[in-house]
């Protein structure tokens, strides 16, 4: 069985009570919106992400589609501050250097405001002088806040992040804070 889920934002990707630990009520969890028994999650998404996870009850599957070594491409669209132009996404293509890693070359375009995208609770915040823009951002690799980091290092921070699709698998049709189940 293969789920699709559209992670609404300020959802933990863990199915246990999210406890942050200072005595206050953690976030909703998968459990909250996945009435489903034995089905984990394959990768993961932050918090403050929104969009497609995929989750089995099929262990080979699970690892084939959030390992790195089988490289199946992710693709996010990325709300950014400030209008960036073609020049400045090039180091993007080419591969960044973060510090700890130098990341593969990604599939960078600034694209139109998604169709399907939703209002977020709370909404981004937008500062008035300065413009936002989306871009689609393809990549195979999926370390811990990569997207962030590489549009942070060329200038451009990341407002908002929806991962649309892994693979073939999309949020196509499911609305956010719902999922689709698949039978393989």
């Amino acid at each position: 069985m293969i789920i699709l889920f559209n992670k609404p934002f300020n959802v933990v990707c863990q199915f246990s009570p999210h406890d942050p630990g200072n005595g206050k009520t953690g976030h909703a969890t998968l459990k909250d919106f996945i009435p489903l028994p034995d089905v984990y999650a394959a990768g993961r998404l932050d918090t403050d992400s929104e969009g497609l996870l995929i989750l089995t009850d099929d262990g080979a599957l699970q690892h084939r589609l959030s390992h790195p070594k089988h490289k199946e491409i992710k693709t996010y669209w990325v709300q950014v501050e400030g209008a960036p132009e073609d020049a400045d996404l090039q180091p993007l293509r080419e591969g960044v250097d973060l510090g700890d890693f130098v990341t593969q070359p990604a599939d960078v375009k600034v694209i139109n405001v998604p169709e399907l995208l939703w209002e977020r609770h709370p909404p981004i915040r937008e500062r008035k002088a300065i413009p936002t823009t989306w871009l689609e951002i393809k990549i195979s690799e999926g370390k811990n806040r990569q997207v962030r980091r590489m549009t942070a290092k060329v200038g451009f921070p990341t407002l908002r992040l929806i991962r649309y699709a892994i693979g073939h698998y999309t949020i196509d049709d499911i609305e956010v804070g719902q999922y689709k189940v698949i039978t393989k």
